[in-house]
């Protein structure tokens, strides 16, 4: 199965995390956000996966961008909502090494570990 990675191209991250995958042979795909948005359901599935707190990408520019009504007394839903009209904000890359197995950042440790698996 070919790992997709979820980001924006611009992302220094993302950057590192594609080099990364390219000098390891790793066959993957790559979803870009300000593009193409959030697909369908992949907010609950990452949520119940890594846990919705875990989603928001909190030190970055975009969050500091969104009002900050919006990023106070978050729960599941209104994050998952906020993260769906901002996705910029989701921590990245993202990436599904395939079902059920997710990492979220770039670590190359994990990122192996995740090629283990």
């Amino acid at each position: 199965m070919t790992a997709i990675v979820y980001g924006i191209k611009q992302c220094d991250t993302v950057k590192k995390a594609l080099a990364w995958l390219d000098l390891h042979g790793v066959d993957y795909s790559f979803h870009d956000y300000k593009k193409s948005g959030v697909p369908g359901d992949r907010l609950d599935i990452w949520a119940d996966l890594l846990g919705w707190e875990q989603l928001a990408n909190t030190r970055g520019t975009t969050w500091r961008k969104v009002p900050e009504g919006e990023r106070t007394a978050l729960d599941r839903p209104k994050m998952l909502a906020l993260l769906k009209s901002y996705p910029s904000a989701i921590r990245r890359p993202l990436v599904e090494w395939r079902e059920g197995v997710l990492t979220l950042g770039f670590d190359p440790k994990a990122f192996s570990q995740a090629l283990d698996q």
